[in-house]
């Protein structure tokens, strides 16, 4: 029997409804788990994180393949379906909840986010300076089981018509070579 050698990435790009559903069509991800990371208090509940006064980032979980997509490759995903120039906010959403933060869990995570941001400001990908965080990994607590799978469970929804539905949009036109098959 083989052993899978899984890697783990979390990132931080506003709301995690929107990360977890775009992250979760790439080939080689294997599984996406929406939580809680960067904060200061011990198994927060959304209920206290929507406040914004526990400096924990809705944040996703990212366990991966890495004979199928890179962590680089992961990254760039990243940086194209959010907005890393807006600090502590993603669109209407608002507080640093919602910043954008790589949590990397060993030094050679940390080189390529920062190789990778310095890359896009050298070629000025943004009009703006990029904000986004690169940090160390805490803790990391599990969002609670309705916030899990969110967008495939609630397509249909209002949010998900017209916040997520342009980002798998954008991700189905630049990333179209990555995206797992349709079932």
């Amino acid at each position: 029997m083989e052993e899978n050698n899984f890697e783990t990435a979390v990132f931080a790009g506003g709301c995690f409804w929107c990360t977890e559903a775009v992250f979760q069509r790439l080939k080689g991800v294997v599984k996406v788990v929406s939580g809680y990371t960067g904060g200061s208090i011990k198994n927060p509940a959304y209920r206290e994180i929507t406040t914004g006064r526990t400096g924990h980032a809705e944040a996703i979980k990212i366990e991966y393949d890495p004979k199928c997509i890179g962590y680089q490759e992961l990254l760039e995903v990243f940086f194209a379906t959010h907005d890393p120039t807006t600090l502590n906010r993603q669109g209407a959403d608002r507080g640093t909840q919602y910043r954008s933060a790589i949590f990397y869990i060993n030094e050679q995570q940390q080189q390529i986010a920062e190789q990778v941001i310095r890359m896009l400001e050298d070629e000025s990908v943004f009009d703006n300076p990029i904000v986004t965080e690169v940090t160390a990994l805490g803790a990391f607590y599990n969002a609670e089981t309705y916030h899990q799978d969110y967008y495939n469970q609630n397509s249909s929804q209002g949010y998900c018509q017209f916040v997520i539905n342009p980002k798998l949009n954008k991700l189905n036109t630049t990333f179209k070579n990555k995206l797992k098959k349709e079932k």
